[in-house]
């Protein structure tokens, strides 16, 4: 029978203690992790709000135009209007 060849390589030791001097780093170089962003908690109550105002206002103001359009185009003016007040003694 044959007897296997010598390797130049000694063999790995398993059995060592290595654990008792902690665990093994790496010596490869990384980039560091990103930052971690903070979240920005919304606060859903104030921006239906904000919603609900900017929605009136902006129905306000095409009810207001639609009626200076339409009073432009009957040409009527609150110009034409004389109000007279008397006051009762």
């Amino acid at each position: 029978m044959a007897s296997p060849l010598q390797t130049a390589k000694p063999t790995v030791n398993l059995a060592s203690n290595l654990a008792s001097a902690g665990p093994r780093v790496s010596r490869i170089r990384r980039d560091p992790p990103p930052p971690v962003k903070e979240k920005v908690v919304v606060d859903f109550e104030e921006r239906d709000q904000w919603v609900v105002i900017v929605g009136v206002l902006a129905f306000a103001l095409a009810i207001f135009v639609v009626i200076l359009a339409f009073g432009s185009y009957s040409s009527w003016s609150p110009r034409e209007y004389k109000v007279e007040m008397t006051i009762a003694e």
